[in-house]
C-alpha cells in the first residue's frame, strides 16, 4: 500500500508528546547498545534546546493521516546549509519506508537548500545506514572524547560524545 506522506508544523501544546516519543524512539537502539538505562536516553530539554533553536521547524511525521514520527529540521535561510536535528519513526513503523519518503519530503520542503547537515550517535547502526546508504549523505567527521563537536548541546545523551556528522551536498 503506498504511504501518503506529509510533514505537519506541531502545535505549542503538542511538545511534550512530541518530546517523550522521540525520547522512545532513540531509547531502543540505546537499550540494545548498552541495556536498559535510568533516565532519559535524550534528556527533554536537549528536544527542546532543539525545537527552540534559531530557525527551527518542528514537524509530525504522518502516514495516511496517522502520526508515525517527527523532525526538527534548522533551515538557515542565508547559508542555506540546513541541519537535519532530529528525526524519528515510531519503531512500530519503521521498515516501511516511511523515513525516507519522509526525507524526500523535507528536501522538497527546503528546495534552496546546498547542504544538509546531521549528526548521530557511532551506535546508531540503524541510522548510519540510512543517511550514508538510503539518503545519500557522506560521513565527514567523527566526535569523541579527542574530538569534541563545537556547540553538541547533547552532552547527557546515552553514548557520551561520540558521534558521526553527515553532510548531502543539494547544490
Amino acid at each position: 500500500m503506498k504511504q501518503n506522506i506529509a510533514l505537519v508544523p506541531i502545535k505549542e501544546n503538542d511538545r511534550e508528546w512530541f518530546i517523550k516519543d522521540i525520547q522512545k524512539a532513540f531509547a531502543t537502539a540505546a537499550t540494545e547498545e548498552y541495556g536498559q538505562s535510568e533516565g532519559e536516553v535524550i534528556p527533554g530539554k536537549d528536544i527542546e534546546e532543539s525545537m527552540d533553536a534559531k530557525g527551527a521547524e518542528t514537524y509530525y511525521i504522518t502516514a495516511n493521516g496517522k502520526i508515525v514520527g517527527g523532525t526538527v529540521v534548522v533551515n538557515d535561510k542565508k547559508t542555506h546549509r540546513n541541519f537535519l536535528d532530529l528525526l524519528f519513526i515510531n519503531q512500530s513503523c519503521q521498515g516501511k519506508g516511511i523515513g525516507l519518503a519522509a526525507w524526500k519530503k523535507i528536501e522538497e520542503m527546503y528546495p534552496e537548500t546546498m547542504i544538509w547537515e546531521t549528526v548521530t550517535p557511532y551506535y546508531e547502526k540503524r541510522n548510519i545506514h540510512f543517511y550514508l546508504n538510503k539518503c545519500g549523505f557522506k560521513a565527514v567527521e567523527f566526535f569523541n572524547s579527542h574530538h569534541i563537536a563545537p556547540n553538541m548541546y547533547r552532552s547527557n545523551v546515552v553514548g557520551g560524545k561520540c558521534f558521526f556528522r553527515f553532510e548531502r551536498e543539494v547544490k
